[in-house]
C-alpha cells in the first residue's frame, strides 16, 4: 500500500479535532477503507506522530493500528498542515519536484511555506 499523504493529514486533523485528546471511537474517513486507515495509523505511529496500539489479527493483510492520541510532533504536523491553501501548495511542490515525498520532507515543505507566508523567509 502506498503512503497517502492526504489520508495522513486527514487522520491527524481528525484526531486533533477530538474533544479530549484521546481517540474514543474508531476513526472513519469518507473514501477510505478500514484497512487503509489502519495502515496509515500504523505509519503515523511508526513516524512518531501518534501513539497507538497494534490491533492486527492473523486475518489482516497489512498492519492495523488504532491511534490513541497525537504526540507533540503530531500536533506540530497538524499545525503545519491545517491551512488548506498551504497544504495544496505543499502537495503541488512535492508532486512537481519529486512525485512522492516522505512525511519528514512534507513537513519541511509546509514549514518553509508557512515561514514564507509569515515573512520569515527571504528566498
Amino acid at each position: 500500500m502506498i503512503c497517502d499523504l492526504n489520508l495522513i493529514r486527514k487522520l491527524i486533523l481528525a484526531v486533533e479535532a477530538g474533544p479530549t485528546g484521546y481517540v474514543q471511537d474508531e476513526i472513519e474517513i469518507n473514501g477510505y477503507s478500514e484497512e487503509q486507515i489502519g495502515y496509515h495509523a500504523y505509519l503515523l505511529i511508526n513516524a512518531g506522530l501518534a501513539n497507538g496500539i497494534d490491533v492486527t489479527t492473523i486475518a489482516d493483510t497489512s498492519p492495523q493500528w488504532t491511534i490513541l492520541h497525537l504526540t507533540s510532533a503530531g500536533h506540530d504536523f497538524a499545525d503545519a498542515a491545517r491551512d488548506e491553501s498551504i497544504w495544496q501548495k505543499a502537495t503541488g511542490i512535492a508532486k512537481e519536484k519529486a512525485g512522492n515525498v516522505t512525511l519528514d520532507v512534507m513537513k519541511q515543505i509546509l514549514i518553509h511555506l508557512i515561514n514564507k507566508t509569515l515573512g520569515f523567509d527571504d528566498s
